[in-house]
């Protein structure tokens, strides 16, 4: 059986490098489109011949379409080992349930990854495409591109009533789920952040964690998306998540400088001393190292930190994770061998250059 790990690294996405419009406080605007083949069952419902018919066929069609595509690779999830399936869940190229049913499932990377289109997840397709900072409306136009493409060449699952037919009935319709991911400190230090969340609740938006639904706000790094996907046009919600998001942007803005303003030494106390707890540390946990991490980014988007990259964040927020710290060391690694590893990727991103 061939082996797709090959070459393969924790690296950069296109969405950690740069930072975007709004990038201070937006990491990242993610747009994906839920699509499945006519006639053809979803995949939990279908035979093994079944799925791997499908997995050929858009293999076939990823082939067809390399021109316009550009510079992909097909990755069937069965000829990838578990700890690089987890390393693209940590690099939000794939859900996890790639990594636990992997069998008849596979994905296509563009080379810069900010497009990847999941191949027979909960549904037959889903077409992703992830940039940095607030940029919904140009990853809807490039997701958009590929789903067009696609169309060409397979016959979607499409109601005149309902519009793209789905497994899970809250993405009926459009099949397009928007998000943005925020990082928003100043508003959990002034206390806002309840108030915030709850009022974005009540216009129909819902906000989760950094890796989606169930998962904890950590280093107050929220994440916001639609959820209704019927009765509105593709147009109309990316407006409205667009639109919400400013006002989140704006309401960040105003408590960071409210906290300037107020309390500019106990601010920078606080960045300051999470940035020299980074710094010298021999251990370090995820949670632990997320919530320092969210201080220092703050610290240098208020001036109050300099000469550290303002991308560290987000570069960090991923390479620090269990399996892609195991996939830079070449081996499979404790919790304590875990912890001291990340504590000197720390200390070398963040020390003298």
């Amino acid at each position: 059986m061939p082996n797709d790990d090959k070459g393969m690294r924790c690296g950069s996405s296109k969405w950690m490098e740069g930072k975007g419009p709004d990038g201070e406080i937006v990491l990242s605007s993610r747009v994906r489109l839920a699509r499945n083949i006519m006639g053809m069952p979803f995949p939990y419902l279908a035979s093994d011949s079944q799925t791997e018919t499908i997995n050929k066929q858009v293999e076939q069609v990823s082939i067809n379409l390399a021109d316009e595509l550009g510079d992909i690779k097909f990755l069937r999830m069965n000829n990838v080992s578990p700890l690089h399936r987890q390393v693209l869940v940590e690099k939000h190229l794939i859900s996890p349930l790639l990594v636990k049913e992997p069998h008849n499932s596979a994905v296509i990377l563009r080379n810069d990854q900010a497009v990847s289109v999941m191949v027979n997840e909960e549904d037959h397709l889903r077409i992703q495409c992830l940039l940095p900072g607030l940029q919904l409306e140009e990853a809807f136009a490039e997701a958009n591109r590929w789903d067009d493409l696609f169309e060409k060449e397979l016959d979607y699952a499409y109601d005149e009533q309902w519009g793209f037919l789905t497994v899970c009935p809250t993405n009926v319709g459009t099949g397009l789920r928007a998000s943005v991911m925020v990082h928003l400190p100043a508003l959990t230090l002034t206390k806002q952040i309840n108030r915030v969340l709850s009022a974005i609740a009540q216009v129909g938006l819902a906000v989760r964690g950094l890796y989606g639904e169930g998962s904890e706000i950590i280093g107050n790094l929220v994440q916001i998306s639609n959820q209704v996907t019927l009765g509105q046009s593709e147009n109309e919600i990316i407006r409205n998540l667009y639109g919400v998001t400013r006002q989140i942007v704006e309401q960040e803005s105003s408590a960071r400088q409210v906290l300037l303003n107020e309390g500019r030494d106990r601010l920078s106390d606080r960045v300051n001393r999470a940035f020299g707890v980074l710094t010298h540390a021999r251990l370090m946990s995820s949670q632990e190292a997320l919530q320092l991490l969210s201080d220092v980014r703050l610290g240098i988007d208020s001036g109050l930190i300099g000469d550290v990259s303002g991308n560290v964040l987000k570069e960090l927020m991923v390479l620090l994770r269990p399996a892609c710290l195991q996939m830079e060391a070449g081996r499979e690694l404790d919790g304590m061998e875990r912890d001291r590893e990340r504590a000197c990727l720390i200390r070398k991103s963040l020390g003298p250059k």
